[in-house]
């Protein structure tokens, strides 16, 4: 749907041409797709075979016939046609024109799109799916909701993000903490998951929202990972990858028990959300500037646990192959500064 969707958005010539067809107060029904499939149900019209124009398109459209186009819409394959789904396939839609729709976008796996002479609107069909395409000023003043949304739970993330920092450095760490970060970061990509579907309708009249959008976003998606790789425990079974699946896949419900998000750590035992927990150091380390992820890995294969990487000295630093007398420096005071920065921050706004 949201491929169909992006064919169809503003600044595509295909929206310019169905555009044409609402402005001169018709309809049509057009078909993305020209595949053995589409031509197996089609009967009657003629072959166009032209390349593809939005006053081509609406000029065709003053027929009653359906108007097939190639896949990527670039030419006018047929005009005129008569289209024969099979009439076993169930649609909820009344009109004639919008039955057709929803049958041939269940039977045939390509966008249909209909446009209502009566309504003045365009609907697109695909598998299961039924979109109607939203005026502009209402897409962006929904798009814009959606980015303060964002931006307020941005927000609360960076701050139990920058929480759960000063409890890694003090070692109090609790399975509450981790899953709290994990639920602000799921709900925030969530929201940035709708998002993404208003920009896509805009075409391109989204840019703006589309960089606000990576603005507030940088970082999100590797917190996610970066948080569930320090606490989860690696089976043959289960990895980060699975981890991070299991929980963009939570009900809304679900994602609000802190018990079930604790869960998908996969810790030994029943979930205690106030049993203690010991960071590995990737998300510290990961804060540091220059510190390859192999060396990080090293680090962690070394040492353990953040801790022991933050006790350890800079010559027991040094002997992790790899990071030199100048990385080990570099690590020993990251990881200082954080500790500073992160409890001063703490303290203060407590």
């Amino acid at each position: 749907m949201l491929v169909a969707l992006a064919q169809v958005s503003p600044g595509r010539p295909l929206r310019a041409g169905v555009d044409r067809i609402l402005q001169a107060g018709m309809g049509g029904l057009i078909v993305v797709g020209d595949g053995p499939d589409v031509l197996g149900i089609c009967s009657g019209g003629f072959l166009f075979d032209a390349e593809f124009s939005p006053q081509r398109l609406s000029e065709l459209a003053k027929m009653d016939g359906a108007i097939i186009l190639a896949a990527d819409a670039s030419r006018i394959a047929r005009a005129n046609v008569h289209l024969v789904p099979d009439p076993g396939v169930a649609t909820s839609e009344t009109g004639t024109r919008h039955r057709t729709a929803e049958r041939v976008a269940r039977s045939v796996d390509v966008p249909v799109i209909s446009v209502s002479e009566d309504m003045g609107v365009i609907t697109v069909y695909r598998h299961l799916q039924k979109h109607p395409i939203e005026a502009i000023p209402r897409l962006l003043n929904r798009a814009n909701q959606a980015l303060q949304t964002l931006e307020r739970y941005k927000s609360r993330l960076d701050a139990v993000s920058g929480g759960l920092t000063a409890l890694e450095i003090e070692d109090l760490v609790t399975v509450r903490d981790v899953g709290t970060v994990l639920q602000r970061a799921e709900m925030v990509r969530r929201i940035a998951e709708e998002i993404e579907r208003y920009i896509v309708e805009l075409g391109a009249d989204g840019r703006l929202i589309r960089l606000q959008l990576e603005e507030l976003m940088g970082g999100v998606q590797d917190e996610r990972r970066l948080v569930i790789s320090d606490y989860y425990s690696a089976t043959d079974r289960w990895d980060v990858d699975d981890a991070m699946a299991a929980l963009g896949g939570l009900t809304y419900d679900e994602l609000l028990d802190p018990t079930v998000v604790a869960a998908l750590l996969r810790l030994p035992g029943p979930v205690e959300l106030d049993g203690h927990l010991e960071p590995r150091g990737r998300r510290l380390l990961a804060k540091v500037p220059r510190l390859p992820a192999d060396v990080t890995e090293r680090l962690i294969q070394r040492f353990g646990d953040l801790h022991k990487i933050m006790r350890a000295s800079v010559p027991d630093l040094e002997e992790v192959d790899g990071i030199g007398a100048r990385g080990a420096r570099s690590v020993k005071d990251g990881l200082s500064r954080l500790a500073e920065s992160s409890i001063l921050d703490r303290y203060s706004s407590g």
